[in-house]
Formats: C-alpha cells, sequence, structure tokens
C-alpha cells in the first residue's frame, strides 16, 4: 500500500511540510530575478525560519532539478581559510551563476555564494578530504560546456591556483561603455529632464529589547545602515528618538538615554524606496542583545545584507 502521504496526517507534519514548499517557491522566485539562492537559504537560516535539514532538498529542487544548473564534487584538498581572492574573482563572471555546497566534519551543510566574501566567512575554514559541490548556471543561454568549465576554473581558486578565466564568464553587454560624444548645435540639447519624485515611509518602530541601547548596539545599526546605504544609494534612512531627528547616531549611546523596551523610529525616503522589511528586521536585531552578529562578520568590510 502506498505510505508517502501518511506523515501528512497531522498538523504539525503538514505544516512543516507547506513551509518548505512555500520556501521553494520563494526560493524559485529569487532565482528567476537572478538572485542568489544561496543568500536566500543564509537569510533564512539567520532569521530561524528554514532547518539546516531542508538546505539539501531545497538546493535539488530549485536549481539541480528545476533550472538545471550543472554541479561536479570535488575532494578538499588541503586546509583552507583565504577567500578574498575568490570573492574577488568570481563577483567578475557577470555571466554565471554559482552556489558551493560544503559538508563540514561536523556535519553540517553550508550553502555558499562564491562571490559573496561574507558567505565564504560563515564556514572560516575548508577542511582537507571534506565534500565540496559545485553548481553552475550560465545566464544567457544553454551551455552546459561552459558551466562546467566555470566549475572546474573555480575549484582551481579554491585550490590557490592561479587562473584564466574563460572571457564568455563575463556578461560583456552588461559592461558600461562610455563613448565620445559628438558635437551637436546648442538648440539640440536634450530637455531637461523632469524632477524625480520623492515618497517618504510612515514611521516604523524598533523596540529595544537588550538591556540597554549601548555601544554595541549603536555599532550594529552602524553596520546595518551602511549596508542598507550600499544597496539602496538613492534612498535616505531618517532615525528618530524622543520626537527628535537624530543625525547622527552615536548620540544615541548614552549609558541609560535608551533603556530596554523604548521605541526607535526610522522612515526611509527616496523614489524607488525598496528593502524595508529586512531593514526593520536586522535594525530589531541590532537593538536586541544578538546584536554582535553584525560586529562578527565582514570586519572592515560592508557587510551585504541586502
Amino acid at each position: 500500500m502506498e505510505t508517502t502521504y501518511f506523515s501528512l496526517g497531522s498538523k504539525a507534519s503538514f505544516n512543516k511540510a507547506l513551509r518548505h514548499f512555500y520556501a521553494v517557491n520563494d526560493a524559485v522566485d529569487e532565482v528567476e530575478s537572478k538572485g542568489n539562492v544561496a543568500d536566500y537559504i543564509n537569510d533564512l537560516l539567520d532569521d530561524e525560519e528554514l532547518h539546516p535539514d531542508q538546505i539539501l532538498p531545497l538546493v535539488g529542487s530549485v536549481i539541480r532539478e528545476k533550472f538545471n544548473y550543472s554541479f561536479k564534487s570535488f575532494s578538499i584538498p588541503s586546509n583552507i581559510t583565504e577567500f578574498t581572492k575568490i570573492a574577488d574573482e568570481t563577483s567578475k563572471w557577470s555571466a554565471l551563476d554559482l552556489v558551493v555546497i560544503y559538508f563540514a566534519p561536523d556535519g553540517k551543510r553550508h550553502v555558499i555564494n562564491p562571490k559573496n566574501v561574507d558567505s565564504w566567512e560563515r564556514v572560516r575554514e575548508l577542511h582537507r578530504d571534506q565534500l565540496v559541490v559545485i553548481y553552475s548556471k550560465y545566464l544567457k543561454e544553454e551551455n552546459k560546456k561552459l558551466e562546467i568549465e566555470a566549475i572546474e576554473t573555480l575549484f582551481d581558486l579554491i585550490k590557490g591556483k592561479d587562473v584564466s578565466p574563460n572571457k564568455n564568464f563575463i556578461d560583456q553587454s552588461a559592461i558600461v561603455r562610455v563613448e565620445t560624444p559628438s558635437a551637436k548645435p546648442a538648440q539640440a540639447q536634450a530637455p531637461a529632464s523632469k524632477p524625480k519624485k520623492i515618497n517618504i515611509t510612515p514611521k516604523y518602530g524598533v523596540q529595544v529589547t537588550n538591556e540597554l541601547f549601548h555601544n554595541g548596539n549603536v555599532e550594529a545599526w552602524k553596520k546595518i545602515l551602511e549596508s542598507y546605504n550600499a544597496k539602496y544609494p538613492d534612498l535616505t534612512v531618517h532615525v528618530m528618538f524622543g520626537g527628535e531627528v537624530i543625525n547622527d547616531i552615536n548620540s544615541l549611546f548614552k549609558w541609560g538615554k535608551v533603556k530596554h523596551g523604548d521605541s526607535i523610529f526610522f522612515q526611509v525616503s527616496g523614489e524607488n524606496i525598496m528593502g524595508v522589511s529586512k531593514l526593520q528586521k536586522y535594525l530589531y536585531e541590532g537593538a536586541s542583545p544578538r546584536y554582535e552578529q553584525f560586529l562578527k562578520l565582514g570586519v572592515g568590510r560592508v557587510l551585504n545584507l541586502f
């Protein structure tokens, strides 16, 4: 007798399966919008919205089955702790989407966007003789040969080799070319562009759940806002507390000024406002006892949160 669906007989099991299906569906949307599934999965793991056991099923159903990424597995030849060169090189490969799955000695599976150095820092070290699976997709058209070449070139980078990447790894159409403007009569000048429409969000409150909003919380907020501004340079975040606009966020660091249970407010202004829900979520974490997670990652670099 067929028993495939017996596990869905309880409400808890059904809801668990449903949440996974939602995660898979959102991952499909992420890939279709040119996002990287590793970044998506790691965001869900950080928010405890995804269990580590879901990583491989999600990767298998989305990038292997639906989108038909090429993949190859390798054994790590030696302990590896330097990843900046890998991220710097692969970030230039704009014609490819890449995902790395690393099987750590403790049994954990790590999903990595090799173009994102913060993604590598989650692993910190690749251990000798451990399994790594590299997935690759050429974004312009079907080209399995190029995908396999990209996988092998990436593994050479991981091994510390110098590489000469195929020029087709880079989407030439995405490169901005500056042309010398031809001389035109003064009367042929284009009309002045219309002024941009500035929108502004409502005020969003972020409740402080740490014992105090101390220096660590301030530094976490600064890194979060820095990351947001790097992603959306045309948008402005306005921070308010006690009915006053906070122009220098460091001024919030005064022992006892912002206490547990107080709310700090923010608004975002600009023409095309995006990423507000994520910003609110990260600011809430930055105002909590879990603020240290933002200080440990990407030391000396802008965090890739958005």
